[in-house]
């Protein structure tokens, strides 16, 4: 998939998230819509992955540490074929399986239950671990937010992972800057957050999270990394794509009303149609 494609996808991706949203009346959009290019880029140019197989052995994993932007993974798993995307409507509704947090039990291609912040890295270090021991191939990935590395197990997860050479590993930072309560760097500064991943053993690698090539090839560099975990600092946009959610931290978790949904779809369609004339 080339990176028009790739951007057309993704720009569905985020039609998804804003319609579960708006559909739940409740979840959270910002941090989904800051890393629906990188979801995008894992499922469907990066991971070994088969929607009619989701169990296959072989597969990459994928944790979701960040586990509130369900909908933006949900998105993803929709549009990549997993499940019908008509069903994102029925998000966190009573008897939908896709609830406010992923359930590795309810959803296929979901590896791992995730949604208390800073546990999502520890349980893909020992899927990336248990690959060593069994000499398997597969690939193990997690998404954290940057509010999120507050949290102090995800460092000794890091510790863990750089201790023990894991190179089939690689961490994604979505540093869109603003959590819950505001700037991250006013809550609790995480910065600066390559160094801190150097200092754990990591390859740390910096990038813009919405543009392809850079995210290709930082993937790329990963797979070359050999004797060591790989960071990718992503640097993105919170609400990326509806105008009035970028860089705002009030939509770190709340829907959208008709009027702004109906708003927010105008945006993405015309960033549609513009990718249609290319």
């Amino acid at each position: 998939m080339d990176n028009l494609e790739l951007m057309k996808t993704a720009n569905e991706v985020r039609k998804g998230i804003v319609t579960a949203v708006h559909s739940a009346k409740s979840g959270h959009p910002g941090g989904s819509l800051s890393a629906a290019d990188i979801y995008t880029y894992l499922y469907f140019a990066e991971m070994n992955v088969d929607p009619k197989n989701p169990d296959k052995p072989d597969r990459d994993r994928f944790v979701l540490s960040k586990g509130h932007t369900a909908p933006g993974y949900y998105s993803t798993l929709a549009n990549r074929g997993f499940f019908p995307v008509e069903d994102l409507t029925t998000l966190r509704h009573t008897g939908s399986y896709l609830q406010g947090h992923p359930n590795m039990n309810e959803i296929p291609g979901v590896d791992m239950s995730s949604g208390s912040l800073g546990q999502g890295i520890s349980a893909a270090v020992g899927m990336a671990l248990s690959a060593k021991l069994s000499g398997d191939s597969y690939r193990v990935y997690t998404l954290l937010g940057d509010g999120e590395i507050q949290e102090g197990q995800v460092w000794e997860a890091a510790m863990f992972a750089g201790h023990r050479k894991l190179d089939n590993f690689v961490v994604i930072v979505d540093n869109n800057g603003l959590q819950i309560d505001g700037n991250i760097a006013d809550v609790c500064s995480p910065y600066p957050i390559d160094k801190k991943f150097e200092a754990f053993n990591f390859h740390v690698i910096n990038i813009d999270g919405h543009d392809f090539d850079q995210i290709a090839a930082a993937f790329k560099e990963a797979r070359e990394t050999k004797g060591m975990p790989t960071a990718i600092i992503a640097k993105t946009t919170k609400g990326k794509g509806v105008s009035y959610m970028e860089g705002q931290a009030g939509w770190h978790g709340k829907a959208p009303n008709d009027d702004e949904y109906k708003i927010a779809m105008e945006d993405l369609e015309k960033v549609g149609d513009m990718l249609c004339q290319k």
